[in-house]
């Protein structure tokens, strides 16, 4: 019988929001990306939206969504994140789904996921419930439709959580061949030992659960696996493909050759891994090797005739079960010798602590405002998918039967926020890695330091000392970080902030200029100025103000007065505190700015001192991106004279440097740094301000090439393949506008010239989607342009017939 063949990728990245800014800032490892999920969506997720299959010579011949040809599940974090701030490949991923149950007689390949990534073994049974509701409550939002399976995070697995399952309808799940424990057929009484991974995973198992429901296992194939993921198997896609489909069983009946790895296997992982997934899946089907499908298809198809008990509490990702999320087990990733996971178990104590004593707080207040907390927990997925003020009202409307007044409404907010935060703090990757203070632990511990703000906000109970108390019996491997609690305070404790806070971030902002603030939209919070006046003094500036902060996610609101003294450069003295009154206001803003007029700037220090007490802040205290935009104003001028005296030795020694590389001698660092960068922000200069000029950029080119010097500046491809875009993005307008045509082709190949590996990416994928939306031409101009257009191509890699 022909073979089945089935790819699953699990597409998940590990929260990285602030929890109270709810976005991600930025992150100097991922440079020259913004964060990392930027930098894995260019290098994974958008690329198996438009995966390049290569023709013989190496150049593009098809353009492919590897998504639409696979099973996937994306976790809902994810793809919120997507949604904000890479539409296109999300819009690809909802695509893809749609095309594939055209394909797969009605059975779309993406299923859902539970909501954020918890180990549901290790989880209570209210949260199991709501991950689950909330994963299904996000899928059916976003593609339309019911799951028919559901991945399990880490595959980690247990009875009540696929009893959990089949109650809310799921058909299957995926699991890791070591997860079966005994197989018999059905209808036959005599079970047979399969643990260890010895199961047969070419078909799938029914698995009767204790409440007489039943839900279907796959069990993915082990070893082929582990070759995608770890193994080299990816560097050749007709290497993988032979590995696929290179062992054809000879039993009759039909068989599926499935596997399931981390989608960012594909791009990320392994350099152009999409690429080979996208050949291997072509070329299945032009050879007709077998045939693809996905789980639903193939399971309505041919239903299981085998029963499975699985292993309770084990996953695809820790050889002793689900201990790696719970106790010192030696699993790990290869930290440093001597390092130990014995943090593990009393960080896990410690939130269990706070979670249930969080909960108890929630059922008790939570019950004067909903007929059932917990169910309206379940459904909070409406509001956290749409936060607009309709759907917020009618949730309340909808769970407490009533119209909620508008402390109420913030005290409902605060309280099923506190749940998220809650839940979000078990988030797994909080503890797969080796150390309590990486990046992942620290994210879980800043969700627990927001629930038990919140906590404080919307029940006036203080549960945060009891709980930095329990974190200090929580080790870590470095001495320099102490214990759990000294991390939770230095790390946790620096970002934590509240309306002040953002009012201040504001202000100072706002004593900047040169940033529209009225009306302005700080990450989750909006600043609504009421009134600002700016009182300049030579280099120096003192603003003085009133602002209202609102959060749009708990809705609580309030007016302040602020004071910003900018003395130039990065001394900046803030003071923010609550209105007070118009009179308040008033001798606020006419005592500082006569001090201010009259140069006394100890006076206008102390009179802040007096008005806004210890509420000061500085540009320590502005969020990062914005913190990094105001310092690059602050650093403007130093650079220009940096690069100013760099100009003149460059100028200076340019014949010198000519003759150096023309006797074979190198360059001394002293002269060859400031020719780097001199050349280097001309050539960034020329790429993204205005029209491009072929000419100059050839010029320029030559003295590179004519000093041997290296651009070594990770942001210059970036920059021309943004520039190449934007030329595109006007030749798709106007396609037979020949000039820009030619324009472009010439560009390209001054680009060539350079030491650079230019982004084409887009330019690559907008030139494809122009050559199949254009008609046929006709006329005397049909065969230059047609040269000229295959020139282009060619020089973006890209064979067109």
């Amino acid at each position: 019988m022909e073979p089945f063949i089935c790819i699953h990728g699990h597409f998940y990245q590990p929260p990285r929001e602030n929890p109270w800014l709810e976005d991600i800032e930025l992150q100097d490892s991922a440079y020259p990306f913004h964060d990392w999920n930027e930098r894995i969506a260019v290098e994974c997720y958008a690329p198996n939206g438009v995966a390049r299959i290569l023709d013989g010579e190496g150049r593009i011949g098809r353009i492919v969504n590897n998504y639409g040809q696979i099973s996937f599940n994306v976790g809902p974090t994810l793809l919120s994140w997507l949604e904000k701030h890479r539409p296109d490949t999300y819009l690809a991923i909802l695509d893809a789904d749609r095309t594939s149950r055209q394909r797969f007689a009605g059975h779309g390949s993406a299923i859902a996921q539970g909501y954020n990534h918890m180990i549901m073994p290790l989880a209570n049974s209210r949260d199991k419930a709501t991950q689950v509701a909330w994963g299904l409550g996000d899928f059916r939002r976003r593609f339309g439709r019911e799951p028919e399976g559901m991945w399990l995070p880490e595959t980690a697995v247990d009875l009540e959580t696929l009893e959990v399952l089949a109650g809310e309808g799921i058909t299957y799940t995926i699991l890791a061949p070591h997860q079966a424990a005994r197989i018999r057929p059905l209808g036959e009484k005599r079970w047979q030992d399969v643990s260890g991974g010895k199961v047969d995973p070419r078909i799938p198992y029914r698995c009767p659960l204790p409440s007489g429901k039943s839900i279907d296992l796959f069990f993915y194939d082990g070893p082929l696996a582990q070759e995608i993921a770890f193994g080299g198997l990816l560097r050749d896609g007709e290497h993988f493909l032979q590995r696929l489909v290179g062992n054809p069983s000879a039993d009759s009946r039909p068989e599926l050759v499935h596997v399931a790895t981390d989608g960012e296997t594909y791009g990320h992982h392994h350099r152009f891994g999409e690429m080979a997934l996208a050949y291997c899946l072509d070329q299945i089907e032009r050879r007709k090797l077998a045939r693809i499908t996905n789980y639903g298809e193939f399971l309505a198809t041919y239903p299981p005739a085998f029963e499975v008990q699985i292993a309770e509490n084990t996953s695809w990702s820790c050889a002793h079960g689900v201990e790696r999320w719970r106790s010192d087990c030696g699993c790990h990733i290869g930290g440093k010798p001597g390092w130990t996971q014995a943090w593990r178990a009393p960080l896990r104590a410690a939130l269990d602590w706070l979670r249930d004593d969080l909960a108890l707080l929630f059922e008790k207040e939570a019950a004067s405002l909903f007929a059932d907390p917990w169910k309206a927990r379940d459904a909070y997925i409406e509001v956290l998918l749409d936060r607009s003020p309709e759907t917020v009202r009618s949730f309340f409307q909808a769970q407490a039967g009533r119209v909620l007044n508008p402390e109420e409404e913030v005290r409902g907010l605060r309280l099923l926020e506190l749940q998220r935060q809650a839940m979000l703090m078990y988030t797994s990757c909080g503890w797969f890695f080796d150390e309590v203070s990486g990046i992942e632990t620290t994210q879980i511990l800043a969700y627990a330091g927001r629930a038990v703000q919140l906590a404080e906000e919307a029940c006036g109970v203080r549960l945060e000392d009891d709980f930095v108390q329990r974190l200090s019996e929580v080790p870590s491997n470095d001495p320099r970080k102490g214990d759990g609690a000294r991390i939770y305070r230095d790390l946790v404790a620096a970002i934590r902030l509240d309306l002040p806070r953002v009012a201040a971030h504001h202000a100072i902002v706002a004593g900047f200029g040169g940033t529209e603030t009225e009306g302005r939209e700080v990450y989750c919070y909006s600043a609504t100025d009421c009134e600002q006046q700016d009182f300049p003094g030579g280099r120096m500036k003192l603003t003085v103000g009133r602002t209202r902060i609102r959060s749009s996610i708990t809705w609580n609101e309030e007016d302040f007065a602020f004071a910003v003294l900018n003395l130039g450069g990065h001394n900046v003295n803030a003071g923010v505190r609550p209105f007070g009154g118009g009179q308040a206001f008033a001798s606020l803003s006419s005592s500082l700015s006569e001090a201010f007029g009259r140069s006394d700037i100890p006076g206008v220090i102390r009179l802040m001192d007096q008005h806004f007490g210890t509420s000061s802040y500085s540009l320590w205290h502005l969020f990062r991106d914005e913190q990094r935009r105001v310092l690059g104003q602050v650093m403007a001028q130093p650079l220009e004279l940096v690069a100013a005296a760099f100009q003149t030795i460059y100028a200076d020694n340019f014949t010198l440097l000519r003759f150096l590389r023309g006797i074979g001698m190198p360059i001394p660092a002293a002269l060859q740094v400031p020719a780097e960068q001199v050349l280097t922000g001309r050539l960034r200069d020329l790429l993204e301000n205005g029209p491009l000029h072929p000419r100059r950029l050839h010029d320029l080119a030559e003295e590179v090439e004519k000093l041997g010097l290296t651009l070594d500046d990770p942001m210059l491809p970036l920059a021309a393949g943004r520039q190449l875009l934007r030329q595109m993005e006007k030749l798709s307008r106007t396609p037979r506008n020949m000039a820009l045509l030619l324009t472009i082709i010439e560009t390209l190949e001054v680009l060539q010239a350079f030491p650079l590996e230019v982004d084409l990416w887009k330019a690559q994928n907008l030139y494809w989607d122009t050559h199949h939306a254009l008609k046929p031409l006709s006329g005397g101009e049909n065969g230059e342009w047609q040269e000229s257009f295959r020139r282009l191509g060619d020089l973006l890699q890209i064979r067109i017939s």
